[in-house]
């Protein structure tokens, strides 16, 4: 009877430590599974999930995730290349539709200078409001699909500063006139050269020009540094610092920002750290300050 019981009892313990050897092979396993499911979820992969465990069981697991994977991959494909036919689509069709625009805009700009009846010159002026309606509509799709395409500043140049930013302001002068801003500019006479996709450059000045149409109380002060710092400031006291701290936000807007999509500093933001800069926002004593810095880079 001992002698039974002494191989019952070794019988227990060899099929206990069988038992917790499967289990720790199957928690091996599960954590295989998991890891290995989130590091497919978070990076683009064709790979699958492979484990070490022979058990049947965890590979048909495994398998099964692995045919999910596959599903999704195939679902998350055609989404990106529906999004960018939609975005392709929606930037042409901004871009197809400013051709007109511009056009009958200047036949309208004509119009005006001709005799009229009150009659005529009334209809004139609702065909010039709805005009600039829809130019405002076309400037916020064309917005819309550039801050979602994910478009990156990659073709680097070497650039100077001092001339894109003062073709920049050129650019922009009648519009500033228009709003009674008449801009200071500071610039060193000495080239800042800095590698920068040029392109992208002029949108980053331009947008933050735009800003100060639609934010300034009537002055604008630009400066260029030798460092390779631009700072553009201006009188806005219908700000404040809270909504100042928020402009870099996308679609974020203010009620004193007339027809703003809130996208033009955040599309600035976004191309100016594409481009190793920074870019800050400030405000003090009722002047808002908008500040870039592009470092310079060794062997430009």
């Amino acid at each position: 009877m001992p002698i039974l019981l002494c191989v019952l009892f070794v019988t227990l313990i060899i099929i206990v430590i069988l038992l917790s050897f499967k289990i720790r092979v199957l928690q091996k396993s599960a954590v295989e599974i998991k890891e290995a499911f989130s590091e497919k979820l978070e990076t683009e992969t064709n790979t699958l999930i492979d484990i070490s465990s022979r058990d049947p069981y965890m590979r048909e697991l495994a398998e099964n995730i692995n045919s999910q994977l596959r599903l999704l991959r195939e679902e998350r494909h055609r989404f990106q290349q529906g999004d960018a036919n939609v975005k392709d689509a929606i930037t042409n069709i901004s871009h197809d539709i400013r051709t007109p625009l511009t056009a009958i805009r200047g036949y309208l700009d004509m119009l005006e200078q001709k005799e009229m009846s009150e009659d005529v010159r009334r209809c004139i002026t609702i065909i010039e409001d709805r005009t600039e309606v829809l130019n405002e509509l076309t400037q916020e799709l064309f917005h819309y699909s550039f801050s979602t395409s994910g478009y990156i500043a990659r073709n680097s140049e070497p650039v100077s500063l001092n001339r894109i930013l003062e073709e920049s302001i050129s650019a922009y002068y009648a519009v500033l006139k228009g709003c009674n801003i008449t801009p200071s500019v500071t610039m060193p006479e000495k080239a800042v050269i800095r590698g920068l996709d040029k392109n992208a450059l002029y949108r980053i000045f331009g947008n933050i020009i735009s800003n100060a149409v639609k934010y300034s109380d009537g002055d604008l002060l630009i400066a260029l540094y030798e460092s390779g710092e631009i700072e553009f400031a201006n009188h806005a006291e219908g700000l404040d610092e809270i909504q100042a701290g928020r402009l870099l936000d996308r679609y974020y807007t203010v009620k004193t920002a007339n027809k703003s999509t809130g996208l033009g500093l955040s599309i600035a933001k976004t191309l100016t750290e594409q481009m190793g800069g920074s870019i800050k926002v400030t405000y003090a004593e009722g002047m808002l300050h908008i500040q870039l810095l592009f470092p310079p880079v060794i062997g430009v």
